[in-house]
């Protein structure tokens, strides 16, 4: 991952941004990571790959559940699918 300072990416945010595309770009603020730049389409797969591990937790804690079950056909009466 290419690291650049704030002052540095202020002067070449244009080029940052084309850059973006092809890998993450590290901004530092006095040598401390500060921000990072990645193109819309990475931030997308990300965004849509933390929404699956929120589903498979949510998944997780639902079948961890206990109580009584409900069969599936009166789920879909009661959902009124049927």
């Amino acid at each position: 991952m290419e690291t650049v300072s704030v002052t540095e990416a202020r002067a070449s945010f244009a080029d940052l941004l084309e850059a973006s595309a092809r890998r993450p770009i590290l901004i530092e603020r006095r040598g401390e990571p500060a921000a990072v730049l990645i193109s819309a389409a990475e931030f997308e797969r990300l965004q849509e790959a933390l929404d699956e591990l929120d589903d498979v937790a949510a998944f997780d804690a639902a079948m961890a559940e206990e109580g009584e079950n409900l069969p599936w056909e009166q789920a879909k009466i009661d959902l009124g699918w049927v």
